[in-house]
């Protein structure tokens, strides 16, 4: 049961692979890449808890040493001062440019780490092996790397895509279900933007995924990379389709940044939100049919996520307010904020042209 998706960046084109049990064949997947048979490992507590040391069999099984830096969890992790430990850290271990560093972790690690890569000896050779269902869906495919600011998330940083990508399905099982529903976010984004197709599958299929289904976990994995990987290939670095990925994440990020980066908000819980505010947005513009953003709903609470604004506990700022956070998001281009809205479930575009009023009227529930 393993798959392998191919993202054919010229020189820079790497794999990943999908499938449960690929911790221990780490050494034999990894290994041709290597120099000499070190690696360096950046991750997380709770990660290295729960699979450092499978993943240290399976470097030794191959002869391959391992040193490991661990860091706290969360969100803030995601800042100027770790990625500073991360660097002289990897400086002191003597990493060259041709050495391999490993990112063990979720999303926050595989940024941080992945940036902490491109700016290393300017750029050495990173792995990601993503350990949440975001991370392996999302954010290790496609060469995005960034920290946080106080000004928001993700606005600095590089694109630097990693050598290879192993996504061990069978490590999904460690997750607490709201972490999991909370990658799931990244993995209906995928059908709403481009594929009716596999929201239509994964309407019918999501609820034994999420249950446990190994099959219908990597078939989920493997399509939500395929699609990325096809953007990714066309717009490495954003200059036009690639920001279609960003559906619901204008949203998203204001939301975050006015729940303070905390647990109130888990990344993926915000981009279902800001899916499902982008289809209400849509079909308020007249853009697309009004069961579009009921369906979405409905899918949203039928797998026991968060899919309103009065979802998130505690007080959020006013519509004002939270537009003008999302006015810091990385999408602004020469002032204007730009959304990524839908004609209908699978096809998405990107726009300038919303009026302001109709955004705080659907952030207010009118």
């Amino acid at each position: 049961m393993r798959e392998t998706v191919h993202v054919p960046l010229g020189d820079r084109a790497y794999d990943v692979v999908i499938g449960p049990g690929l911790l221990a064949e780490a050494g034999a997947l990894i290994a041709p890449l290597l120099p000499r048979p070190r690696v360096v490992v950046v991750t997380e507590t709770r990660v290295a808890a729960a699979h450092l040391e499978a993943l240290r069999a399976g470097l030794s099984a191959e002869g391959i040493e391992m040193e490991a830096l661990h860091l706290p969890p969360g969100e803030a992790t995601k800042g100027w001062p770790h990625l500073q430990e991360v660097v002289e850290w990897l400086l002191a271990q003597k990493v060259e440019r041709r050495d391999v560093v490993i990112a063990l972790g979720g999303g926050v690690i595989g940024d941080l780490v992945g940036f902490a890569a491109a700016i290393l000896r300017r750029g050495v050779r990173y792995v990601q092996v993503p350990t949440s269902l975001l991370a392996q869906v999302d954010s290790s495919v496609g060469g995005k790397t960034a920290i946080n600011s106080g000004h928001g998330k993700n606005l600095v940083g590089a694109f630097h895509q990693p050598a290879l990508v192993l996504a061990d399905t069978a490590v999904l099982d460690t997750l607490t279900q709201r972490d999991f529903l909370a990658g799931y976010g990244e993995v209906m984004k995928y059908g709403l933007l481009g594929d009716a197709a596999f929201f239509e599958w994964l309407e019918v299929n999501a609820p034994a995924m999420a249950a446990g289904d190994m099959g219908l976990r990597v078939a989920a994995v493997k399509r939500s990379v395929e699609m990325k990987a096809e953007i990714v290939t066309r717009d490495e670095t954003e200059q036009g389709d690639r920001a279609l990925l960003n559906l619901g994440h204008t949203f998203c990020h204001a939301l975050e940044a006015a729940t303070g980066y905390s647990d109130r908000l888990l990344h993926g819980e915000g981009v279902a939100i800001g899916c499902g505010l982008a289809f209400a947005l849509s079909a308020r513009l007249g853009l697309c049919p009004q069961e579009d953003p009921s369906r979405v709903f409905a899918h949203l609470k039928a797998m026991g996520m968060k899919s309103e604004l009065s979802d998130i506990p505690g007080d959020l700022p006013g519509p004002d307010d939270l537009l003008t956070l999302m006015g810091q998001d990385k999408k602004v281009v020469a002032g204007t904020l730009n959304f990524v809205l839908a004609r209908r479930i699978g096809d998405a575009f990107v726009t300038s042209e919303v009026p302001r009023d109709t955004v705080v009227q659907v952030l207010a529930g009118k």
